[in-house]
């Protein structure tokens, strides 16, 4: 059995699960829950009974809880146990899934695309719903666009300039269901957009809701999270110990037991974990995981004028969504401004001592690449450059007067004016005067100059 078998097991498990749990019932009638043969190793000794009589003998017998037995844990909490320890190995199957066959050496086949300007944009969503189009319109760059499905065969890069900075926009190849397990070019259109700053998800607003929802589970199969944050979970592995569990608040998703038949579950058995926030289980399996990436996601529903006004409204008033046109050039200077506030740029122009500001070709710093300090934006310029610094001057929005005396661990923000002081070379002759430690003459008195004869 292969690993996307073994998923879509435990996926229809997890479904009869959730069945079980809404119903109170199995398919039977029964008041008893169905858990898998392994379960009873796991769980305490007592708290699951099996029954001699099965209703298909044909497979293999699973473990039935009864209400009656002395069980120390509710029957909402063995389920919930069971859903996490299911998430974990679903998990552990995906990544599995997303790493290169056993045997093979060298980088795999993808997009060769080189980084170019301040940020990337990476624009992703079913065939024929105008990525193409909007490529063109927003950078320039012809891209072929025609009435049927997959026109774009490989990664075209455009650039916008925009707010004096330039901005890389990618255009992939459509994606279909079923891209996280490397269906059509899924996998190399996935692993680009995980190189970008910004994923565009380009909609057909014609179309149902539901695109946008396999969008954004085949996006987080392979371990993209849009618009969320990295969960306040402190994780440690250890080599001896055990596990030491520990919360700043009250749990209510999750509790010291699940956590551990999770951690074992990856055969983890000496760690220290500490909740700072009311984290769910997939929360924590993607901090014990480690590989996962939170990216910004802007959803740009197209063609919004084949649809009638109500429903415009409605799209337009969801949380991170754009509606344009390309076919009639709509709302374009919005999707742009949208676009500029997700990536955070911050542009910081410099001041040569005693001259005018340059505002003609500002410093792009980013909080996503590398920082927006002082000393990053010293470290943009030349990485030698902050051993030097003595103070800077600034002026803008981060300043609280003009000019203000900073050290490198200044916040800097849009559009500041920066002016760096340099320390000054320390004189080598060691004093001044007759202070000084050693000559400026020659060394040899075969080299020192003769002085003209006095005139007579």
């Amino acid at each position: 059995m292969g690993i996307v078998e073994r998923i879509k097991e435990i996926e229809a498990e997890m479904a009869r699960t959730q069945k079980n749990k809404a119903t109170g019932a199995n398919a039977l009638g029964c008041s008893i829950l169905v858990l898998p043969s392994d379960w009873l190793s796991q769980m305490h000794h007592g708290a699951l009974q099996a029954v001699a009589s099965y209703p298909n003998p044909t497979k293999s017998p699973a473990p039935r809880y009864s209400r009656n037995c002395n069980c120390p844990y509710t029957k909402k909490q063995v389920i919930k146990y069971h859903l996490g320890q299911l998430k974990a190995k679903i998990a552990k199957l995906r990544t599995q899934l997303l790493e290169p066959p056993k045997g093979t050496s060298g980088a795999g086949e993808g997009f060769e695309v080189t980084k170019f300007g301040h940020g990337r944009v990476a624009l992703i969503g079913f065939p024929s719903v105008g990525k193409s189009t909007l490529l063109t319109l927003l950078t320039g760059t012809h891209s072929e666009a025609a009435s049927y499905e997959f026109t774009t065969l490989t990664c075209i890069p455009g650039i916008i300039h925009y707010n004096g900075t330039k901005i890389q926009l990618l255009d992939l190849p459509g994606i279909i269901e079923g891209a996280s397990e490397g269906k059509g070019r899924g996998r190399q259109v996935i692993a680009v957009s995980k190189s970008s700053d910004v994923v565009l998800m380009v909609l057909d607003a014609s179309k149902s809701e539901g695109h946008r929802q396999i969008l954004t589970k085949e996006l987080e199969a392979v371990g993209l999270r849009l618009n969320k944050r990295p969960p306040q979970i402190y994780f440690k592995k250890k080599k001896t110990g055990g596990i030491s569990f520990n919360s700043t608040m009250a749990l209510t998703h999750v509790d010291e037991k699940l956590c551990y038949n999770i951690l074992h579950e990856y055969k983890i058995h000496n760690a220290e974990l500490l909740f700072r926030e009311d984290a769910t289980v997939d929360d924590l399996i993607d901090v014990i995981e480690g590989n996962r990436k939170y990216m910004k996601c802007i959803y740009v529903y197209n063609k919004i004028d084949v649809i009638g006004i109500d429903d415009v409204d409605k799209l337009a008033r969801q949380p991170n969504s754009v509606v344009i046109s390309c076919n009639l050039e709509l709302n374009l200077d919005r999707l742009l401004a949208k676009m500029w506030e997700e990536m955070g740029l911050v542009r910081v122009y410099t001041k040569p001592q005693g001259q005018q500001p340059d505002f003609s070709d500002p410093v792009v710093l980013s909080a996503d690449r590398g920082g927006c300090t002082v000393e990053d934006f010293c470290n943009q310029i030349h990485r030698s450059l902050v051993k030097d610094v003595k103070y800077v001057l600034a002026w803008g929005i981060s300043a609280r007067h003009y000019p203000q005396h900073c050290g490198l661990a200044h916040l800097l923000h849009d559009e500041d004016v920066v002016q760096i002081v340099k320390k000054k070379e320390k004189d080598d002759g060691g004093g001044k005067g007759r202070f000084k430690s050693h000559s400026t003459g020659p060394a040899r008195i075969s080299d020192r100059v003769k002085k003209a004869p006095l005139k007579q």
